[in-house]
Parts: structure tokens; C-alpha cells; sequence
């Protein structure tokens, strides 16, 4: 027992709206459903966990988050809770002490745990038909401080015997327990290939129609790291967990839910740090950092680019370089910082141009491609030309080299090309031009489940405002209205950023 409140706790127990007593009852409640008809908690212990941060023993845990999660509507875990015990104290970088050892939202050995314990929730919102939207982002500068120091070092992967009954072990409240037992190189190999089918999938259709199977798949991941393999499958296996969260985290953020995205993306960094692969570490940050510019964080997408590149380690491959770049970029022009923006795209250029493919790329990096080099180029003057309107006619010419190398499949990723061109060519004064372009996008949203696809087109939508007593630009004004979710212009304006 600490002594001093449990402020998260708290904060979370005002949100829920129980009384003390009311969650005592539920807590002993949901305990017997798991199994557990012994325990009895009264409202006298709520008061201790709360008021004096007294940590209870397992399974309540548990049961909190379970309970916590179905009230809200959005994953809460033991770690939202504030409820998990930590041996020692770290240091943050620049002094000080925190809650959290090693300067990470939890200790490395709980990562298995963690990721196991969200996905489980995540699932049981898709199952109850629950929106997990209710939590909110962490800033960029808050994470790149937390995760410092951790990313910086190397990971230690310990290959001892199993340990299923370690404490730490998850076992998250309310689903199938995942017996661990060890796997081996087919079928890792099997997952890995499952990856691909999922990746080509979000790239032809969005996020959204396949994020749970994406979640499932990372849950069994997570029950069976919970099992110590030989170092050479383990590290493979992370390596599997880091590429799934990936997916994770990006479908969720293609359909909205920016939380549950953002946990995801630490997740896969946590995972790539364990299976030794800083780069793939690096570029799950970075997704992180794309997530903050499109909703207008470019501030908080830097500070995570600055910790995405340093902590990628040596053995980043200059395409991967390159990719990191363009997303920097992006932030910076929708800052307005044209100077800032053109050099580092330079800096792109010349890395991507400079990678002999003498090695070949990891599997995550096979989609960025030189037509997403100039997709990312496209969107990034096409964001400055909110500031310097000249920049329009660039970001025309790379939309249509990007269109020019799309390859087959990368459905979503054309549409963006088309909102990109379609709102460039609208600051630039030529309307004509922007209802063509503008019209090949709507043809293809229909099949799409992205809603990053809706966040652009609503900007275009502003775009055509001062252009709407022209008869076309009208009836275009009334198909983007279709396209879009009924009421959802209302919240158009503001993030020049996205389209």
C-alpha cells in the first residue's frame, strides 16, 4: 500500500459512475463467473484501492479491467488501473524517478502479458458490439520520453524453461485461456505468411473489415510468448507479434479509433525491442507519428520522428531511412516549414536512390515503394500548399507519378494519390482538373472501409467551397455529401494536414 491515492484509478472510477459499494458487488460478481466464488470484496477494500492505493492480490485485477473495459466502451488494462506492482524504481531521462522501471509504460518481461491482456479486451468490445474511442492519445513528447533510454539499449532475451505460472503471465479476465506450449519453425512460418495475407488485404480494402481477425492473431501470439522457445523462434516470434500490432494499430487507426491505435503502435515497438529488430521498433513509432499528423499534431508526430530515427539503431537500411523522411516531412509542412520540408524530402530522395538492394528488404518495408516515395512527396507539398499555395503544381506532378507506379492491389493507396491531386489542383485555381481527379477518388470509395479515406475527402470538400456556384463543382459537392457518412461535414475544417 502506498498511502497515496490512486489517481488513475480514480479518475476511471468517476468516469464508470458506480458507487464504491456498486463495484464491490460487481467485482465479486464477475470473480465467481471466472471461477473464483471465494472472493469477497466489500465497499471498505474499494475504498483502500482507490483512496490509499493499496494494489489487490489476483484476480481482481483482472476483474477490474474486464469490468472497467465493458462500462467504458474501450480497452482499460491493469496498467490504466494503476494496479501493477513494480520491484524497483527507474529513471526518467534528464533525472528523476517513475512509476514505471526501465522508462517504458511497463517492464519488459510484462510485454507478452500486455499485449495479450489488450488484445483479449479489444476483442471482447468487437464481440459486444462496444466503441473503443472513449480513452485519449498520449502526447508524442510524453512517449519519446518515456521509451527513451529502453529503446536505446538492447534487449537480453533470457532462454530459460517455460514459466506459465509466473505471476506476470497474462490471463485476462473473461476469455479463452490460452494454453502455452511450444511451436515450432513451420509454424511461425505460418503466421509469418498469415501477416502478408492481412497486410495485402488492409492495402486493398481498409482497415476495417479484417482488424479482428488481425487481433485475434496477435492474441494467440501473445499466449504463445508466454511459452520460452529457443532463442532463434523466439526472436521470430516477436518478430511476428511486432508485425501484427503493426497491422493492429493501423487498422485502427484506419477506422477511427485512435486510441486503441496508439497502444497498439507502443505494443509493436515493445515487441520488434524484444525480438532485437530496433528498426522495425523505429518504424512502428513511426506510424505513430503519421497517426499524429493526420489529426493535427504535427508538433507531437516530430518528437516521436526524432526518437523513431535515433533509436532505429545502424543497421536501418537507407530505404527504411527514406521512408522515415517523407513522414518528418509531412509533419513539417503542415507546419508551414517549407525550407524544413523540401530539405529533409531531399534527404529522402538521396536515401531511397542510394539503396542498392544488395539486401533485401524486411517484409514491412516491401510496401514503400518509389511510388509511395512520391505518394508521401504528393502529400507533403500538397499540406504546404495550405501555406504557400505555389507548392500545389509540385504536389500535382509527384500525385501523378505516384498513380503512374501503383501497382495492382494498392486500391486505398490511390485514392489517397486521387484526393491529393484532386485538392492540389484546387489551390492551384483549376477546378476543371479537380472534379476529373476528384471524381476517380469517389468511384472507388465504395469498396473501402477506410475512414482516413473520409477524413481527406471531407478537406477536399472544404477545398471546393469557393468554387461552388460552377454547376459541376455543385454536383460534385452533392456526391462527396453521399460518399460520406450522414452528418460527418459538420466536422469538417480545420486539419489541413490530412487530405
Amino acid at each position: 500500500m502506498s498511502g497515496q491515492p490512486n489517481t488513475r484509478l480514480a479518475d476511471l472510477f468517476g468516469l464508470a459512475g458506480w458507487s464504491k459499494g456498486e463495484l464491490a458487488r460487481l467485482v465479486n460478481r464477475q470473480a465467481a463467473a471466472m471461477g473464483h466464488p471465494q472472493l469477497a470484496t466489500d465497499t471498505s477494500r474499494v475504498r483502500r484501492w482507490i483512496d490509499m492505493g493499496e494494489i489487490p492480490r489476483d484476480p481482481v485485477p483482472r476483474v477490474l479491467a474486464a469490468l472497467f473495459t465493458e462500462r467504458l466502451g474501450r480497452v482499460v488494462t491493469i496498467e490504466d488501473l494503476g494496479l501493477v506492482r513494480h520491484g524497483r524504481v527507474g529513471k526518467r531521462q534528464g533525472g528523476g524517478s517513475v512509476e514505471h522501471p526501465d522508462g517504458v509504460p511497463w517492464a519488459p518481461e510484462r510485454t507478452a502479458a500486455v499485449l495479450t491482456e489488450f488484445t483479449g479486451m479489444d476483442l471482447m468490445l468487437n464481440r459486444r458490439g462496444l466503441v473503443g474511442a472513449g480513452a485519449a492519445l498520449a502526447a508524442g513528447s510524453a512517449l519519446s520520453s518515456a521509451m527513451h533510454d529502453w529503446l536505446h539499449t538492447d534487449p537480453a532475451l533470457a532462454a530459460d524453461a517455460p514459466r506459465i505460472d509466473h505471476p506476470l503471465r497474462a490471463d485476462p479476465a473473461g476469455f479463452d485461456r490460452y494454453e502455452a506450449a511450444p511451436i515450432g519453425w513451420q509454424e511461425i512460418e505460418e503466421l509469418e505468411r498469415s501477416v502478408e495475407v492481412f497486410r495485402a488485404w488492409d492495402a486493398t480494402r481498409g482497415g476495417g473489415l479484417q482488424r479482428k481477425a488481425v487481433v485475434g492473431q496477435l492474441n494467440e501470439v501473445g499466449g504463445m510468448l508466454s511459452y520460452r522457445h529457443p532463442e532463434h523462434l523466439q526472436r521470430r516470434l516477436w518478430g511476428v507479434a511486432a508485425n501484427l500490432a503493426v497491422l493492429a494499430g493501423w487498422m485502427s487507426h484506419d477506422i477511427g479509433l485512435e486510441p486503441t491505435a496508439q497502444k497498439y503502435f507502443v505494443i509493436a515497438a515493445h515487441a520488434a525491442r524484444e525480438g532485437g529488430d530496433r528498426p522495425r521498433a523505429g518504424e512502428a513509432l513511426s506510424r505513430a507519428a503519421r497517426q499524429m499528423v493526420h489529426l493535427g499534431r504535427p508538433d507531437d508526430a516530430l518528437d516521436l520522428m526524432k526518437l523513431a530515427k535515433s533509436g532505429s539503431g545502424d543497421e536501418v537500411l537507407p530505404r527504411t531511412k527514406a521512408m522515415l523522411s517523407t513522414i518528418e516531412a509531412w509533419a513539417q509542412a503542415s507546419l508551414g516549414k517549407g525550407q524544413a520540408m523540401r530539405r529533409t524530402l531531399g534527404e529522402a530522395e538521396e536515401l531511397f536512390v542510394s539503396d542498392k538492394g544488395d539486401v533485401p528488404p524486411p517484409s514491412w518495408m516491401q510496401m514503400f515503394d518509389e511510388a509511395d516515395l512520391h505518394g508521401m512527396q504528393a502529400l507533403a507539398y500538397r499540406t504546404l500548399a495550405e501555406h504557400e499555395p505555389a507548392a500545389a503544381v509540385i504536389a500535382q506532378r509527384h500525385a501523378k507519378q505516384a498513380l503512374e507506379l501503383r501497382e495492382a492491389g494498392r486500391d486505398r493507396s490511390k485514392i489517397f494519390d486521387h484526393i491529393s491531386l484532386a485538392s492540389a489542383c484546387f489551390i492551384a485555381d483549376d477546378p476543371e482538373q479537380a472534379d476529373t481527379y476528384a471524381r476517380l477518388a469517389l468511384t472507388s470509395m465504395g469498396t473501402n472501409s477506410s475512414h482516413r479515406t473520409w477524413d481527406r475527402l471531407r478537406e477536399m470538400y472544404r477545398l471546393t467551397g469557393q468554387y461552388s456556384s460552377y454547376p459541376r463543382i455543385q454536383d460534385l459537392r452533392e456526391e462527396i455529401k453521399l460518399a460520406l457518412p450522414r452528418g460527418s461535414l459538420k466536422s469538417a475544417g480545420g486539419n489541413s494536414a490530412r487530405a
